[in-house]
């Protein structure tokens, strides 16, 4: 299988931006588009790919190796489920579900069903960007030691008009936790290690909005390793992933800009600037001894493009997924956990999240 046929299901803003970069690939070609709504038959017509109302009539046709799940959050486990029945592996967009209760039932089965865990990958991209990978090269080398601290950012403006569009993003479950918080932790948790406790707490004081616009939050790894996190979508800051890494060209940018630092016994890295500080002599650390300072080299590359390399190779069975169904699970059950938190005022366990 020299190029994999891949099919996108659902037409949107997400799913558009799969089409065009399965079009415009080397490694696959686009089979079909799917979504039951009439503008996508004129996509598809301007792709030259057949159209399906339905993914069940895609499964049935046998015309793609893989599928794209761009649809809505609460189809992507039923969706799932039916590509484990039709054994087409699948890269299942973010979040991998709109419930953890539901996640869970799709981590079963996969799980007990033989061959499908290596066929279905979830779609948090930024893990297969060059700046995550490199930073976790770095840490795993012990360069920095054994990990202590953390602090990153989500801070930005979204403007009046965000809002405006969609009035349910003022309402509960629109805030910048369950829309924007997920990205952070998938990161946090490949770089530093699984996150097993959560304090926070909010505030909706500069929008007056039913809903948070301002979030801070206290992570505990397994590790050992502490953290603080500040979520904002009414700071005007430049410090968040979107404008720092450069990768999406959507964004303002601010090179100069971290989102992240990330202290151990020896040393740290700042990211993604990669500014990397340690000690010369490990035996004589202090900070009365200067730090040996290094920018970090790496090769800028879009992580969506990435992301669709590896799932190529993950159809061909070249690759196990790098971001499993399970991780896809505890991104979403931290995310809850800082919600539950927010609410409780209290510490909450990753582990009661069920």
């Amino acid at each position: 299988m020299e190029k994999p046929r891949i099919a996108v299901v659902g037409a949107g803003l997400i799913g558009k931006n799969h089409i065009r970069l399965v079009s415009e690939s080397e490694h696959c070609q686009l089979a079909a588009i799917v979504d039951p709504f009439e503008a996508s038959k004129g996509l598809a017509e301007k792709y030259d790919v057949p159209h399906f109302d339905t993914l069940v009539e895609l499964l049935e046709a046998g015309l793609a190796d893989g599928v794209i799940l761009a649809t809505p959050n609460n189809l992507h486990v039923p969706q799932a489920k039916l590509c484990i029945e039709y054994r087409m592996p699948a890269l299942i967009e973010k979040p991998v579900s709109h419930t953890v209760a539901e996640a869970n039932s799709l981590l079963d089965i996969a799980t007990k069903e033989p061959g499908i865990w290596d066929t279905l990958l979830v779609g948090h991209h930024r893990m297969h960007s060059p700046i995550i990978k490199r930073t976790r090269e770095i840490i795993d080398s012990g360069a920095i030691g054994q990990l202590v601290a953390t602090h990153g950012s989500a801070m930005f403006y979204k403007p009046d008009d965000y809002f405006a569009a969609a009035p349910w993003r003022t309402k509960e479950g629109g805030g910048p936790i369950l829309i924007n918080l997920i990205h952070d932790i998938g990161n946090l948790r490949y770089l530093c290690g699984e996150i097993v406790a959560v304090q926070s707490i909010a505030s909706h004081r500069r929008r007056r909005f039913e809903v948070e616009d301002t979030v801070s939050i206290n992570l505990s790894f397994a590790n050992g390793a502490l953290g603080t996190f500040l979520l904002s979508d009414t700071a005007g800051s430049g410090q968040s992933w979107e404008q720092t890494s450069q990768e999406n060209k959507a964004y303002s940018s601010y090179p100069d800009e971290d989102c992240y630092h990330i202290a151990g016994t020896k040393g740290s890295i700042s990211v993604p600037t990669m500014r990397l500080k340690y000690y010369q002599n490990d035996e004589d650390r202090s900070w009365w001894k200067p730090f040996v300072c290094e920018n970090v080299s790496l090769e800028r590359k879009d992580p969506l493009v990435e992301q669709l390399n590896h799932f190529c190779r993950v159809i061909r069975k070249e690759e196990k997924p790098l971001v499993t169904v399970r991780d896809g699970l505890q991104n979403l059950r931290v995310t809850e956990a800082v919600v539950e938190a927010v609410k409780t005022g209290r510490t909450v366990y990753i582990d009661d999240i069920a």
